[in-house]
């Protein structure tokens, strides 16, 4: 089945976050995914969180992309990937209970079916995917939650990473 990609250029500026979130919406509800749909609320929450990443720890242009179903069903996958012009790999952060900050990666890691990443040309780039299913995101682990693809070159579970 072919998708549909789409993109946005990010600047480096916080108040991207929000524009960047905004676009993703607007896109998924031209997809037929609705706005209070469990897919659609966690993709735009894992928009929050890449972007925030590119933009904050890069201080460099990104590119927001979405894959998009031609045709919303049951399977339908959406794949949300930002790519940056740093080379610099994810790195492991560990928050403590009193940080308010550093726990990105991680709620990637826990609310994606699978995400990863991997050098680019001109930087990297930090993927994930959600599954559509019938049953709830609550009940994700019998809809692929969970599994976890890393890339560039290891694999380090259990861990937070947030891109730098």
């Amino acid at each position: 089945m072919q998708v549909l990609q789409v993109q946005l250029e990010i600047r480096p500026d916080p108040a991207e976050v929000g524009r960047a979130r905004r676009w993703a919406r607007s896109r998924l509800a031209g997809s037929g995914i609705q706005a209070d749909e469990p897919l659609a609320e966690t993709l735009i929450l894992l928009v929050s969180e890449l972007v925030t990443n590119a933009v904050v720890h890069t201080g460099r242009p990104a590119v927001l992309r979405l894959s998009l179903p031609p045709a919303v069903t049951e399977e339908t996958t959406v794949r949300l990937e930002v790519a940056d012009r740093s080379g610099r790999a994810p790195v492991p952060r560990c928050a403590d209970d009193d940080a308010t900050g550093g726990r990105g990666l991680a709620l990637v890691d826990g609310l994606a079916d699978r995400w990863g990443w991997s050098v680019e040309s001109t930087g990297k780039r930090i993927w994930c995917e959600l599954d559509r299913c019938t049953k709830s995101r609550e009940g994700a682990a019998s809809c692929g939650g969970g599994a976890v693809a890393y890339g560039g070159g290891a694999a380090f579970e259990g861990l937070a990473y947030e891109a730098v």
